[in-house]
């Protein structure tokens, strides 16, 4: 099982991320885009990132709005696979 990071170690993590926000024992980020079509394109390209880590997001859809959420579940709150596939994530555009 992954180990949880400290506050501290979370407070590092989240510098190096853009626009990711800490609320309890997740990060988040909301990314809105023109349409549907775009935001459903946006959320198949985190697939292929997500299945490679083994770190799957739990996802928030309103037509052009896409809430990304990031936790370990079974580790209890934010692990390093948290932080090294939100950067993934980012480098989506």
């Amino acid at each position: 099982m992954a180990q949880l990071l400290s506050q501290t170690e979370i407070s590092e993590n989240l510098k190096d991320l853009s626009n990711w926000t800490l609320t309890g024992n997740t990060i988040t980020i909301k990314r809105t885009f023109a349409n549907f079509i775009a935001a459903i394109d946006f959320v198949n390209r985190l697939v292929e990132p997500a299945e490679a880590a083994g770190h799957h997001p739990d996802l928030e859809i309103s037509y052009n709005k896409v809430t990304i959420t990031l936790t370990t579940h079974d580790a209890g709150g934010l692990t390093k696979k948290d932080f090294d596939l939100a950067k993934n994530l980012d480098q989506l555009g």
